[in-house]
């Protein structure tokens, strides 16, 4: 892990931009997780079939999730350090992204994204957004536009592009994320569950500790 990555990640929760949380665990609403980091509860899950994952371990013994919105500056400025943790884990660690969007571009975002991942390149958009985020986020006026661009810098068919990213399926698959979320306990961004349990961090070296405790179990 590089210095600057873990300062990046260090500064945000030193300003208290990185929320932490503890999952709800009242008789109404418990939720058991699987060891693929799905719930019990069908109306509240921390991944579905359907969720985007920037990479998958083959054993499936270890799920990362990261409840975020792209528009969002501490999930931003935790890009990098996510990033570190997909290279150190690459092959042991399935990391898994659901949307919660919160800001006024970040739904378009979403739905960018989405359509990314329908022509395989959603880890691509996903870099490209919060690579970007300081040129479209924080803004009032739609960044729509500029999302297309994206798409076309990444080569995709823009056409099938738009027929996703307007398609009722992708604003019902951003909205039953966030639902997920909010059932789980999500009440801001950037939020991390690791094998179904949203996690407690107060430091990079707290999620390196709970994935590598996941890994020797």
């Amino acid at each position: 892990m590089t210095r600057n990555v873990k300062i990046s990640l260090g500064l945000v929760l030193a300003a208290g931009l990185l929320a932490l949380f503890v999952a709800n665990t009242g008789d109404d609403e418990t939720t058991t997780a699987t060891p693929d980091g799905s719930s019990d509860d069908s109306s509240a899950q921390v991944v579905r079939d359907d969720s985007q994952r920037l990479s998958t371990a083959e054993d499936g013994k270890v799920t990362f999730v990261e409840f975020l919105d792209y528009e969002c500056e501490a999930c931003g400025a935790a890009y990098p350090a996510i990033e570190e943790l997909r290279e150190a884990y690459d092959g042991q660690v399935t990391f898994v992204v659901r949307n919660f969007p919160l800001h006024n571009n970040s739904e378009a975002a979403a739905r960018a994204a989405e359509a990314a991942a329908d022509q395989g390149k959603f880890a691509e958009m996903y870099s490209m957004l919060f690579e970007t985020q300081a040129e479209w986020g924080e803004q009032s006026d739609s960044k729509e536009e500029l999302f297309f661009q994206y798409g076309e810098d990444l080569g995709l068919d823009m056409d099938r592009f738009r027929e996703v990213y307007d398609a009722p399926a992708t604003l019902a698959k951003i909205e039953q994320d966030q639902a997920d979320g909010q059932a789980l306990g999500v009440t801001g961004t950037p939020s991390f569950f690791l094998n179904g349990e949203m996690m407690e961090i107060s430091s990079f070296e707290d999620l390196t500790a709970h994935i590598d405790e996941a890994l020797a179990q």
